[in-house]
């Protein structure tokens, strides 16, 4: 017997049903809570009588994420300045760790966001899962018209929204390491270098640590809000490389706990975008290991 034919169906299905609650929700503790609860569910059920385990399993992680959408789009319309994704954190070049996600960016999570719940659900099935129209159809209680119709609707949007410009790996992991070297030397004229001219800096502190409550546009001002947070710290911080859903970012840490993820956007003409996240809720996931030490005083050529 194979290691794969001893697991359970639930055991099998796991990392798709995780990569749809996550995608659906953009919280790793939610999706979390949603394949607990669908464990739940499952045990009550006896398999013997499910002819198609994975769909089964999926039609329940789809309607709990529906559910539990419901109740976040409640939480949003409050929520302090802007809303992005839980990070998925692993160390760079650590092969299967965020497998259970596909490596999803950041940037595609935010694309989903702006689509309704019910959108995001076919697009999900169909686009990155496979499911069938009328198996999707069957999941969602609707008919088979009715979700393609949905479905080409949810397909039009994520294509006109989705980033142009896909930069390879080395490419985006060059681009990171400068920015981080610009930011521990506190190098103003290098950060501009580094930014496109139109850069767009989003930073989610969910009203409980600093960050910007509206996008921050133009490198000029990009490049001092940021090089004003990393000044503005405390003495006991440190910045190393790291993986962000599959990309090249930055994990930022304040007296050894996680303080913030950064990813970068890249276009042709430098990072575009810079996402941010300091909600310390959204951070709980991050595991701290061997932190890269800031500069010693006077290091850099300085900010001005």
């Amino acid at each position: 017997m194979t290691t794969s034919d001893s697991l359970t169906p639930f055991q099998q299905h796991r990392p798709v049903l995780f990569g749809i609650a996550y995608r659906m929700l953009g919280s790793a503790a939610d999706a979390e809570d949603i394949l607990q609860d669908a464990w739940l569910s499952w045990s009550r059920v006896d398999p013997t009588g499910v002819a198609e385990p994975k769909a089964y399993l999926a039609r329940t992680v789809t309607n709990l994420s529906l559910n539990r959408l419901k109740s976040a789009s409640v939480q949003r319309e409050s929520y302090v300045g802007p809303w992005l994704p839980e990070p998925l954190v692993t160390a760079p070049d650590t092969s299967g760790e965020v497998e259970q996600a596909e490596a999803v960016s950041m940037a595609m999570l935010v694309v989903l966001e702006s689509l309704s719940p019910l959108e995001r659900a076919v697009f999900i099935l169909k686009e990155v899962f496979g499911f069938p129209y009328a198996e999707i159809a069957g999941m969602l209680d609707r008919t088979e018209a009715s979700v393609r119709q949905v479905g080409s609707r949810a397909r039009s949007h994520v294509q006109a929204r989705r980033p142009r410009y896909d930069a390879p790996a080395e490419v985006r992991r060059k681009a990171t390491d400068e920015f981080l070297a610009a930011c521990l030397g506190g190098d103003l004229n290098r950060m501009m270098e580094l930014l496109a001219p139109d850069v767009t800096v989003w930073s989610d502190g969910g009203g409980k640590i600093r960050a910007a409550l509206r996008p921050i546009v133009g490198a000029d001002k990009a490049a001092r809000w940021i090089l004003g947070i990393m000044t503005g710290r405390i003495l006991d911080f440190g910045v190393r490389s790291v993986d962000v859903n599959g990309q090249p970012g930055l994990l930022v840490t304040s007296a050894g706990e996680p303080d913030s993820v950064c990813i970068l956007e890249l276009d042709e003409n430098g990072i575009c975008g810079i996402r941010l996240v300091r909600n310390p809720d959204k951070l709980r996931g991050v595991t701290v290991t061997a932190p890269t030490p800031p500069p010693a005083p006077g290091a850099g050529s300085g900010t001005s």
